[in-house]
């Protein structure tokens, strides 16, 4: 007996949708994937910005750091005093080479100071366990909880380490967690290594004796005001410690942790304003051609149903009723996706960003607009349809549409070519008879491999920068950095090191670059007069050395200053004499990674009138020798680091396998329930469509196979006008996104390589023969006796 609680148009939704479950599951899948983006990367922003706002704000991260050489301890009484510094600290930081028992290869990291009484006004830390060094001991650490992890480290055990080439031996007193080091990464590095960089936090008076600044320090932490503009702040900051060697004030753009996290912050915000509009877009085009079939199908029905009193609103609301349930559908597998993605996705976050908790979380808010602009796009889709059934009169709804006329269809000429055979010109007049439903269908499928086209261009551009960076640009074995600057001694002592292939110093001066009225704060970097082992190269591949009295500015940094090859650039050195230097722009390469302002090493020098000094060397080590130099290095006095080139080689790559190919199969799933949607959902609404036609061939003479060509080369045309499209669409896609997700520290550059077209299109092929082979035995199992009883 039938349940009062269910009307008759309920019960004939319910109906309609169990006989249409594959296409409505089609559909629901691409809505799910909508649905699982947005959710994904509107819950993880939200969860990110708040993890990070609240973060910063309990432990009271800095806004501004400004680093000096040596500056009295009384001076920071006068950075209190400037308008706008809600509080400073100054502190003591000096770099540390770690000796590890577990480990050959010499870690490297800084060593901050804290207060001899009470916590940090700024910059505080999280103490995961342990307790902070106790003032009465000069030999107790707070150690970066990654580092210890990496090397099992727990409070009470005992570091070996080189504090300004002294070495000192330490006692762990607890781990830790930093705003200051969300994104812990040593100096020229391009992802963290928790191994090789490590950050200690000593006493104040312990360390002063250890790094040389008894009464003094060497870097001022502000926080400001609220509202408080950083520009005054940061230049009364320099006035005050340039006679102290003060190397210019910095804001939390250019920190190198904060600024990784913001950069990951705007990629997250740009995909999720891009990829959920494709996925919504294409389900309210496959809702509005099934539900234009399907009324077509019920024409009568509809008749009937107003001919015995039904409101044509209430017709309007059951087919508005049958499209909800399947946006219901796709909004519940949507959030049961994108939940499980976006825990997934914290879970990564961790691997890398160290919080003290990441939790993924997405806000009502997120789970509304999901919602609502879901049933706006599906709702939209069907409008037009639904409109039309309501429109509807009784007595022109139960007679049979009048038959289609193609001789004035849109391309009926080709119909009518005698090189075709009669399958083929039945084909094409299906196409023409519906040109807007072929345009929408190819529109479709195009999408979803331009889609594919997009999320493959990844892999692509990070193949090609990992060789141009450390292939090409890059091709040392290790970066040797010293504490402060040496002279040419120190170069000729690693360069006659045995196992030492080939050597070549740089020198780093910080400064800053201005023109007209732009400034950024960017070190000037003196390379020899043609690099080998580090250099800048243009898109030819070419060195791009730079030539007597000028300067080289990369594109990225070129375009930040609004200058160009052939203007005058001002640099105002910001240590040592503080020169100010005026150098034509001779040219601007494109660098995908890093920025860089490089002149000749001897201009350099002869410019801050040091002599022949450098900051570091660049080695290439025989394989042989590389553990018995390491050794040396950890116990060269003023050598503040080492960076190991194939390490980082190692790291970059692993984390691109790890973030990229999961990305890879969670896109090309995404797209391929695109396709899959589109390309089932188009044949089974024409075999709906044809059922009669079908069966009239196949009871005169026609075969199977005949028959399934007549419905299955539809879509194989479709599909094949749609790869081509689909390529150019996804290429440019890839470029929109190269330039949208381009950051400070990564330019993506532009090439797609002829394999991911190639494996573009083999997905669509793929999707399309699969889509044709489950509906080929629908069409197998034809009634052929039933299907010809139907009225037209």
């Amino acid at each position: 007996m039938t349940r009062r609680w269910l009307s008759v148009l309920d019960l004939k939704l319910w109906r309609d949708f169990w006989s249409m479950r594959g296409q409505a599951l089609a559909i629901a899948l691409v809505i799910a994937g909508g649905v699982s983006v947005h959710l994904v990367m509107a819950g993880m922003l939200g969860s990110l910005d708040e993890t990070r706002s609240a973060y910063y704000e309990r432990y009271r991260f800095a806004d501004i750091w400004a680093p000096a050489v040596r500056a009295p301890n009384a001076v920071i009484d006068d950075i209190r005093q400037i308008d706008g510094v809600a509080a400073a600290q100054s502190r003591i930081l000096a770099p540390v080479l770690f000796d590890m028992p577990d480990m050959t290869a010499p870690p490297s990291g800084v060593i901050h100071s804290l207060p001899h009484v009470g916590r940090p006004l700024v910059n505080d830390i999280h103490l995961l366990s342990g307790s902070m060094p106790d003032p009465a001991r000069r030999d107790q650490v707070v150690v970066l909880e990654g580092f210890a992890s990496a090397h099992d480290l727990k409070p009470g055990d005992i570091l070996d380490v080189t504090i300004r080439g002294r070495r000192e031996r330490l006692a762990v007193s607890g781990i830790a967690l930093a705003p200051e080091y969300v994104y812990a990464i040593a100096p020229g590095q391009l992802v963290p290594d928790a191994a090789l960089f490590g950050v200690l936090w000593m006493d104040r008076d312990a360390l002063e004796t250890a790094a040389d600044q008894q009464g003094a320090f060497n870097e001022v932490v502000v926080r400001l005001s609220r509202g408080a503009d950083p520009a005054p702040v940061r230049a009364a900051i320099d006035r005050i410690l340039e006679p102290y060697g003060g190397s210019g004030a910095y804001t939390r753009r250019e920190h190198v942790s904060a600024a990784f996290l913001r950069s990951e912050l705007d990629q997250l915000q740009t995909m999720g304003a891009i990829l959920p509009p494709i996925f919504l877009a294409v389900a309210a085009f496959l809702v509005n051609i099934v539900i234009s079939r399907l009324i077509a199908v019920e024409r009568e029905q509809i008749g009937l149903l107003k001919a015995f009193g039904y409101s044509s609103e209430a017709v309007s609301l059951h087919y508005l009723k049958l499209v909800a349930v399947i946006a219901a559908l796709g909004l519940v597998i949507g959030f049961g996706l994108g939940t499980w993605l976006g825990h997934s996705m914290a879970v990564m976050y961790t691997r890398y960003y160290s919080f003290p908790f990441l939790i993924f979380s997405a806000s009502p808010g997120v789970y509304v607009i999901g919602v609502l602009v879901t049933l706006a796009a599906v709702g939209g889709g069907a409008m037009w349809a639904v409109l039309k059934a309501a429109r509807l009169a009784p007595a022109v709804a139960m007679r049979p549409p009048p038959p289609p006329d193609y001789s004035r269809a849109a391309g009926a000429v080709l119909t009518r070519l005698n090189v075709l055979d009669h399958q083929s010109r039945m084909v094409l007049r299906q196409i023409f008879r519906w040109p807007v439903r072929a345009g929408l269908t190819v529109t479709g499928i195009a999408a979803s491999g331009a889609l594919l086209v997009m999320t493959l261009y990844f892999l692509d551009a990070m193949e090609v920068m990992i060789e141009s960076y450390f292939d090409l640009s890059n091709r040392y074995d290790m970066a040797v950095t010293f504490t402060e600057p040496r002279t040419m001694t120190a170069f000729y002592e690693l360069a006659g090191r045995e196992g030492v292939v080939e050597a070549e110093p740089y020198r780093v001066a910080s400064a800053r670059l201005m023109f007209e009225n732009r400034e950024v704060l960017m070190s000037l970097t003196g390379v020899v007069d043609d690099p080998v082992l580090s250099r800048m190269m243009d898109g030819r591949g070419l060195t791009v050395s730079p030539p007597p009295g000028g300067l080289v500015l990369s594109e990225d940094l070129a375009n930040r200053l609004n200058a160009a090859s052939g203007e005058m650039l001002a640099a105002q050195v910001t240590e040592g004499a503080r020169p100010l230097l005026e150098r034509v722009i001779t040219q601007t390469p494109s660098v995908l990674v890093g920025s860089g302002a490089q002149m000749r090493l001897g201009d350099l020098n002869e410019a801050l009138g040091e002599g022949r000094v450098i900051s570091g060397v660049y080695l290439r080590v025989d394989p042989d020798f590389q553990d018995a130099l390491y050794l040396e290095l950890k116990d060269a006095p003023l050598v503040a680091g080492v960076q190991l080139h194939a390490i980082a080689r190692e790291n970059f790559t692993a984390l691109m396998d790890q973030s990229m190919q999961r990305s890879i199969y969670i896109y090309t799933l995404f797209a391929g329930m695109i396709a899959l949607g589109v390309i089932y959902n188009s044949v089974r609404v024409s075999l709906a469509e044809r059922e009669r036609e079908l069966a009239s061939l196949r009871v005169l003479g026609f075969t199977k196979g005949a028959v399934s060509y007549i419905l299955l080369a539809e879509s194989a045309i479709l599909t094949l006008v749609a790869l081509p499209i689909s390529l150019v669409a996804g290429a440019g896609m890839a470029w929109s996104m190269a330039k949208a997700m381009s950051s400070d520290f990564f330019r993506l550059p532009f090439v797609i390589e002829p394999a991911t077209y190639g494996y573009s299109a083999c997905v669509l092929i793929v999707i399309a023969l699969i889509s044709g082979l489950i509906v080929r035995q629908r069409i197998n199992r034809l009634d052929l006796i039933a299907v010809l009883k139907t009225r037209e």
